[in-house]
């Protein structure tokens, strides 16, 4: 083998290396790349259910301020006594 054949097999060597490395790291940057796109779905969907979890606690606060409110008392009293007065008419 001459000086200038092993010289261009060393240079096709490490071209060919090269070459393979960066297809390999670009592979790796498609794949961290999708794994960023789930993580973000995963990441919004979680916002999205948090949000719905804050929407019901909300309605849980208002139905047990508002069960336990003297507004809510007195209602039930007077829908209580509504009653009261329609099973009388109807007896």
């Amino acid at each position: 083998m001459s000086f200038w054949t092993a010289i261009v097999a060393i240079v096709a060597i490490a071209t060919i290396a090269a070459i393979m490395r960066e297809r390999y790291r670009a592979m790796g940057r498609i794949e961290r790349g999708r794994q960023q796109e789930s993580e973000d779905r995963i990441s919004a969907a979680e916002k999205r259910e948090v949000e719905e979890l804050r929407e019901r606690i909300k309605v849980l606060e208002r139905i047990a301020t508002d069960n336990n409110s003297l507004d809510a008392r007195q209602t039930k009293q007077i829908a209580a006594e509504i009653e009261e007065l329609r099973d009388k008419q109807s007896d």
